[in-house]
Order: C-alpha cells, then sequence, then structure tokens
C-alpha cells in the first residue's frame, strides 16, 4: 500500500472509531454523517440503494444511529416505531438488556473460537435448543444466517436420501412464492420469479407446488415417482413470510407430514422467520402439532444483536455427519459471541414469554386493522397473518406503496416497499407496548385517510 493510501485509510479508520465513541453528535457533525454516508453508498456500496431510498422515504437522506426496545432514532433524533422488525430479526427488540450482558460477558474473555478446542457455549445452546424444539430434533449445526441454515438442511437432506439411493440423482420439493434466501441454493428452492430468473440456471432437480395444497404435494411425488426421478425433502415455511404473511390450512402439515412419511422423503421447516416466537408459539410447525426432520433458524435466533443461523435435526437424520463431522463446515458458524447471543435470546423469549406477547399483541393489531380494513375497504383488501407476522394486502400496488411511503413520513417502519408493496408486512418486536400499537393504528388511519383523498382526486402517483 502507498504511504499516501495508507494515511489516508488511517484518518478514515479515525474518524470512524471516533464517532462510534461519542454518545452525543453536534449537528455539524451529524450533517457530515449523512454526508459521508451518501457518498459513501454511491462510491463504495450500491447506488442503487439511495434510488431505492429516494422512491421510498420521504427523506432518502435518513442514516440510522441508535435504537432501542421498539424504536429507532435516525442521526437527527427522529423517532421510528419499528413495525418492520428487520423482517424478523427484533422479536426481543433492539438491544434487549439480557441479551447484551451476554454478549459482553463473553467478550470479556474470549470472542471467536481457536478451531480446534471445543467451545462450550455451543454445546450449551445446542442442548437447549435440543430441548425447546418440536419433536425428537437433537443435533445442531450452527452457522451465521438463515440462508446459510437452509443450505446446510438441504445438504444434510441429501446424505440422509443417499444411503438408501446411493446413484440416484436426488431433487427438492418446495412451495411457489415460498422463501428460503438467496444464496444459490437456498434461491433454488424459492417461489418466487423476479428473485430467481436473474441467475438461472439454478440448481437442478428443484420441483414447486402451490404452498397450502397438500394432495399437490402428493401428486408431484407420484409423477417424480412414476419417471424414475428420487425426492430427498420437501422444504416449507410454517407461514409464508416474503409471500405476505400466508397461514395455510389447519389439516395441512398433519397431511404433509403423512405425505412425507408414506413417500419416504424429510420433511424441512423453514423457521427463519417464523421461529423464536414469531407467530404465537415459539416455533411456528407448534401450531400444527407436527415435528420435522430438520428445521432451520436465524433472525431472531441471535436476539437482535450477533448474527446466528442452524438447522437443527433428529438423532438418525443428522447421523449421516457423523461419520466424517466436517464434510461441511463454517469458519464463523457457532462463534462464542454469537452463541452467548442465542443463549441469552432463548432465555429472555423463555422467560418473558415473549411468544405469548406475540399472541396477544398480534391478535389486538390484526383485530383493529380488519376494522380499519372495513372502513377503507376501497383501498385495504384483506387483513391476514398470525401472532406478529401480519400482511395487510391492498387493492393494487400503487396503494400499498403510498401507505408505506406515508407511513414513513409519520415515523413508522412497515415492510413492503416499491418492489413489493401489494402486501405490506406488520413485524412489530413482540415487546411493543399498548400505547406504541395505538400510535402506530393512529398513524395508519391518517395515511389511509391521506391516500383515499389523493386516489379521488386522481393524485395517486403510480410508481
Amino acid at each position: 500500500m502507498q504511504d499516501k493510501l495508507k494515511d489516508e485509510a488511517l484518518r478514515e479508520s479515525r474518524k470512524a472509531l471516533d464517532l462510534m465513541a461519542k454518545s452525543v453528535l453536534t449537528a455539524t457533525e451529524q450533517q457530515a454523517v449523512v454526508d459521508d454516508c451518501v457518498t459513501n453508498f454511491d462510491r463504495y456500496v450500491n447506488p442503487g440503494i439511495l434510488e431505492y431510498r429516494k422512491s421510498v422515504s420521504s427523506d432518502y437522506t435518513s442514516v440510522e444511529w441508535r435504537d432501542e426496545g421498539s424504536v429507532c432514532y435516525d442521526i437527527h433524533g427522529k423517532k421510528f416505531i419499528d413495525c418492520l422488525g428487520g423482517f424478523g430479526i427484533y422479536m426481543l427488540g433492539h438491544r434487549h438488556p439480557t441479551v447484551v450482558k451476554a454478549v459482553r460477558d463473553q467478550l470479556e474473555h474470549q470472542a471467536l473460537h481457536s478451531q480446534e478446542l471445543l467451545d462450550p457455549m455451543r454445546g450449551y445452546l445446542s442442548h437447549l435448543l435440543a430441548m425447546v424444539t418440536p419433536g425428537d430434533l437433537q443435533y445442531s449445526f450452527f452457522c451465521n444466517s438463515g440462508t446459510e441454515a437452509n443450505e446446510g438442511a438441504m445438504k444434510l437432506a441429501k446424505l440422509w436420501a443417499r444411503r438408501k439411493k446411493a446413484n440416484h440423482t436426488l431433487g427438492m420439493i418446495a412451495t411457489t412464492r415460498g422463501f428460503h434466501g438467496k444464496s444459490f441454493g437456498s434461491l433454488s428452492v424459492s417461489g418466487k420469479g423476479e428473485f430467481r430468473e436473474p441467475f438461472y440456471p439454478l440448481m437442478s432437480g428443484v420441483r414447486f407446488v402451490p404452498y397450502g395444497d397438500a394432495e399437490a404435494l402428493d401428486k408431484q411425488l407420484g409423477i417424480c415417482d412414476a419417471v424414475g426421478f428420487d425426492i430427498a425433502a420437501f422444504i416449507v415455511e410454517p407461514v409464508q413470510g416474503e409471500a405476505g404473511a400466508i397461514v395455510p390450512p389447519d389439516d395441512y402439515f398433519p397431511k404433509v407430514r403423512e405425505i412425507c412419511d408414506r413417500w419416504g422423503i424429510l420433511l424441512i421447516a423453514d423457521e427463519v422467520q417464523t421461529g423464536m416466537g414469531r407467530t404465537g408459539k415459539l416455533w411456528g410447525m407448534e401450531h400444527s402439532g407436527v415435528a420435522p426432520d430438520i428445521m432451520t433458524m436465524g433472525k431472531a435466533l441471535g436476539g437482535a444483536v450477533i448474527p446466528i443461523g442452524n438447522f437443527i435435526a433428529t438423532e438418525e437424520v443428522f447421523s449421516t455427519m457423523y461419520e466424517n463431522p466436517y464434510i461441511h463446515t463454517t469458519t464463523f458458524g457457532g462463534n462464542p459471541m454469537a452463541t452467548a447471543a442465542a443463549i441469552g435470546a432463548l432465555h429472555a423469549t423463555l422467560e418473558e414469554d415473549i411468544p405469548g406477547q406475540a399472541a396477544v399483541k398480534g391478535a389486538y393489531l390484526k383485530s383493529k386493522l380488519s376494522e380499519l380494513a372495513g372502513v377503507y375497504d376501497d383501498l385495504l383488501e384483506e387483513v391476514r397473518g398470525v401472532g406478529v407476522l401480519i400482511g395487510m394486502q391492498f387493492r393494487n400496488s400503487d396503494i400499498g406503496y403510498a401507505v408505506s411511503r406515508g407511513l414513513f413520513s409519520r415515523g413508522v417502519l412497515i415492510g413492503g416497499t416499491l418492489f413489493n408493496s401489494l402486501t405490506l408486512r406488520m413485524q412489530p418486536p413482540a415487546v411493543i407496548t399498548q400505547k406504541q400499537m395505538d400510535q402506530v393504528l393512529e398513524r395508519l388511519d391518517a395515511t389511509l385517510a391521506g391516500v383515499r383523498a389523493l386516489a379521488s382526486q386522481g393524485e395517486l402517483v403510480a410508481h
């Protein structure tokens, strides 16, 4: 590195370190951060993100700076009630003290593991998850995100299936509109064309069936059997999140379990978004009483402090990794900081009955949103969901986009924006207060009234 570049890099890193160390910034410093942030995103991150923010936000230069509980603040101190929830991350809210303390305590004696010695927090967390997950799920493999968990789960399913059909090609069945991540394998089993099409050809051997239709799964397996194409597993979400909080029929998963057993394939439940209490149960699969063979998790597992993902399987399935435990590895997966955060998150989730809070608060929000749908039936077509995973489906995308933009201007973050605004997801932390919920509902009412006025005047601009 040239000396000049080294000196510049040292000044830039020192500036960032000094900013992080400050609890209060002057107005001049605040504006400098905004200017730096916009410039850096434009030149070094992705200028498309800035264009996206211009479309969605009333102020595209909003720069987040601190958070707590169910709110976050931009660098100028503007407060936002978080109903986006990081698309499932913030079940415990922002910087929950139990999780933060666990991470700080762990950091005092070790941050990362040696890769050779046994690391105790991984063992403690694995034991905890075996205790609280459905059925006979027992062995965990930790990684860094939900999509990595799904990649690992599919690899494990293929290892298991090859015990019976060693020389066969083994495929997967997934659902239309399902979402399992954007890495290559996870994207291959995600059923949303706009994410898939730019990267064709994807992983081969994937078949799709409609979500919520168990008979379609049975029929597809029959077709695969007839043509000699073997399936390793069916991967599915307990509630479809990215698709807009789609809840399946009550008898769906019991039927799916029977079908998978009859055809001799594994059931993989993707709990990345539904897990850790979001649906009003600790795990979404608990609503049906069905236990999967492999379950994946992420997002809220790290307590919104340190990212972590995991797939957990029954002993029978996981035993295929005994012979060569390093056939699937990750450098940072299961590190002491991440596992400490997850232990803290599980403790707080159980101690504070986060699933119970999600059930009660979600029912309240859903009932009030349904009332608004009755008042604004020309705008809002349907309210659906379970727990604090709620979808509001609008008559068209332009309405949903205008509502998203209007709520942002009123200090409410909500899921669903420029590229997916027909259905907006409301996914607040389970710790959201009654006062905050009522404020959100009041601001949504005002936003809907404003959108109706624009529509009546022909001023609802298509995006």
